[in-house]
């Protein structure tokens, strides 16, 4: 298998070779098929790989494949080359599988827009460069995906780009990604200069890896800090998160695919991907837990009085990235990556579910037009529904394992990080209670959609369907891969990756260097009876219920309680409706700061400073020839009489000179 390794990035872009070149001249079909193969065909490749590491001792599970040598100058050397391991084996399964099954709805989701061929084109060039980004194995190339994801996030954002609204959304996107990516680009200059200085000029993983000893302690904390820019750009976190809302401007499975198992995962992949950095960053990985919580927490606020349907799934994806990024920040990396996955399953479920939900109501967004549709579209309930306590953390689906993984992590990691703990499990009870908020109040009640709309409510077409019940089947049962050792499991994925990330230790226990000894001697941290972990287990679980009770309360015992709530609370709704005025604010200091700033710059640099003496230069020569044309007047006798005055001008000096 490692010489097939460059086939599953080469498959997508070979998808969009051929769309882009001879797609115009075919037919739909053809441009589908075409699209959908090519990642199918990643697919199978991916598992083919992963089907062979299974069969292979754990240290073996390592596949590189240099091509060629891409920048040879002077210290630098790099190379396109491929790396699969357990950790980019696990993305490439999530980011094909998932993806395969966003093309195949699109084809029924996209059927009849004008931009049929296109969007395709872009959805293949996106998945090649999130496959580059997750196979290479150097930073250089990670980086060249990076950015390659960020560009298609801005094609497929602003996909209808007639809209003013979806192209406003593309650039917003691109333009706070490039804030993020600024600080990702120092850290691989800063990563490179300072093992450099310790002679060795790399930026390949595996050399990285091997060398990230010789960094002291203040260069990998800021190394890392500057990665976790990038990160928090990519990923959508405090402060740089407010570009991924808008971004449902663009077409639905864009925001499946997206914002659910591929483009705001990277961050998470490639903090994973640098832990022995990290490891060796306690403060940094602190910070990571702290944005992370505070992100997770403050994103499920916001998803408390939003209508748009795919709005609150959008914070919903930035809460649970800040779960992810919770499990990272406490060393748990194994456990974030797990979740990474769950996410995928029943998040893509979930914005699939919402377009299924849109294409019954011709187009509709806004859940309080909608509600009464459990019985003319059962697949999309059904398959909501099992999204819905996936993501709540409800025993038996997906995410309870994942997020019960990452909430004991944070717990057990230190005493220190008990608040984290309390903030997490909190999140997951409003997670919970936002999400069937939106459950009830577009599935349950009476109907209010008009009459025209409640005429045209249907069910959506099988190749829209079925890849909801795969995904829903995932989300049901996707989870038992990582079922605890409590509950009489292995944890089968994280002892998956753990050659990739080795036992997990508590962050503050790496500051002693005998405690790290201990734990890895044994395998990891110490080990527990196991009552407390099953108490926070089940708190987790009665908190996540009593976030259904709620809703339930709320949207279908008493639908008229919200509004006396919002009414009685007015201002505290006001701020959370409105997002608590971020972006008002970020227009204010950066759109119209900046805009200011370059009236000003307009005005003095380009006004006074730099037309000023260019046109000052001008004007005094100006002035200078015009003293000089006055003695070139055209008269013989003025010339003559010149020519006279100069001659007596020289004779006289020569004259006179000598005698001084």
């Amino acid at each position: 298998m490692a010489d097939t390794i460059w086939l599953i990035p080469f498959f997508p872009a070979l998808g969009f070779i051929l769309n882009s070149s001879i797609g115009s001249r075919t037919s739909k079909t053809f441009v589908s098929w075409v699209a959908c193969l090519a990642i199918f065909l990643s697919f199978l490749t991916a598992a083919g790989v992963f089907w062979e590491f299974l069969q292979l001792p754990a240290t073996a599970r390592i596949y590189e494949r240099e091509i060629y040598t891409w920048i040879a100058s002077g210290e630098l050397s790099v190379n396109i080359g491929f790396r699969l391991d357990a950790l980019s084996v696990i993305m490439c399964l999530v980011v094909t599988g998932v993806g395969f099954l966003i093309h195949v709805y699109s084809v029924g989701y996209m059927h009849g827009d004008p931009g049929y061929r296109r969007f395709f084109i872009y959805l293949n060039l996106f998945v090649f460069m999130m496959l580059l980004l997750v196979t290479g194995n150097n930073l250089l190339l990670m980086f060249v995906g990076w950015e390659g994801v960020g560009l298609c996030s801005y094609l497929l954002i602003g996909f209808w780009y007639e809209k003013d609204s979806a192209s406003d959304a593309g650039k917003k996107a691109f333009i706070v990604n490039r804030v993020g990516d600024f600080g990702f680009l120092i850290g691989i200059f800063f990563l490179f200069l300072s093992l450099g200085a310790q002679g060795v000029w790399t930026l390949n993983f595996g050399e990285i890896g091997r060398n990230a000893h010789l960094l002291s302690g203040g260069a990998a904390t800021v190394i890392t800090l500057l990665f976790f820019v990038g990160a928090i750009g990519k990923s959508a976190q405090i402060p740089l998160y407010v570009w991924l809302p808008d971004a449902m401007e663009g077409p639905t499975p864009v925001s499946s695919l997206i914002h659910a198992a591929t483009m705001v995962t990277a961050g998470v992949y490639m903090i994973a991907r640098l832990n022995f950095l990290y490891s060796m960053a306690p403060d940094t990985m602190l910070v990571v837990a702290i944005i992370g919580v505070l992100t997770a927490f403050f994103a499920a606020s916001i998803g408390f009085a939003q209508y748009d349907i795919k709005k609150i799934l959008a914070y919903s994806t930035i809460s649970q990235l800040g779960f992810m990024f919770v499990a990272v920040g406490v060393g748990a990396y194994a456990a974030g990556i797990f979740h990474l996955m769950t996410h995928a399953f029943f998040k893509g479920l979930l914005f699939l579910g919402a377009g299924s939900v849109m294409h019954a109501m011709s187009g509709e967004l806004d859940m309080r037009n909608m509600g009464g549709l459990r019985k003319k579209t059962p697949i999309t309930y059904w398959t909501f529904f099992i999204a819905c306590l996936a993501i709540a953390g409800i025993p038996g689906f997906s995410g309870f394992f994942s997020k019960d993984e990452i909430l004991w992590k944070a717990f057990s990691s230190s005493q220190g990080h008990v608040l984290i703990w309390l903030l997490a499990a909190v999140t997951a009870g409003m997670t919970a209670f936002y999400m069937f908020r939106l459950f009830f109040g577009t599935f349950h009640g009476e109907c209010r959609a008009s009459e025209e709309v409640k005429h045209h409510i249907h069910e959506s077409p099988r190749v829209m369907t079925i890849p909801l019940m795969i995904l829903a089947f995932l989300a049901l049962v996707g989870g038992y891969v990582g079922i605890p050792h409590l509950l009489g499991g292995e944890n089968a994925i994280e002892k998956f990756l753990a050659p990739v990330f080795g036992p997990e230790i508590p962050v503050k226990a790496a500051l002693n260097f005998d405690i790290v000894s201990a734990a890895w001697a044994s395998g990891g941290a110490a080990g527990h009876d196991g009552s407390l972990e099953l108490a926070l287990m089940v708190a987790s679980v009665l908190i996540a219920l009593l976030g259904i009770t709620i809703a339930y309360v709320f949207y279908v015992k008493n639908p008229g309680l919200p509004g006396r709530f919002a009414a009685r609370c007015s201002g505290l709704y006001h701020w959370v409706h409105n997002k608590y005025f971020v972006d008002e604010l970020y227009d204010l200091l950066f759109v119209r700061g900046t805009l200011k700033a370059g009236d000003f710059l307009l005005k003095v640099m380009d006004g006074w400073m730099i037309e000023g003496l260019v046109n000052g230069t001008a004007d005094w020569v100006k002035r200078a020839g015009g003293r000089l044309r006055k003695v070139e007047t055209g008269y013989v006798q003025e010339y003559a009489f010149g020519i006279i005055v100069g001659a007596i001008i020289v004779v006289g000096y020569l004259i006179v000179a000598p005698m001084f």
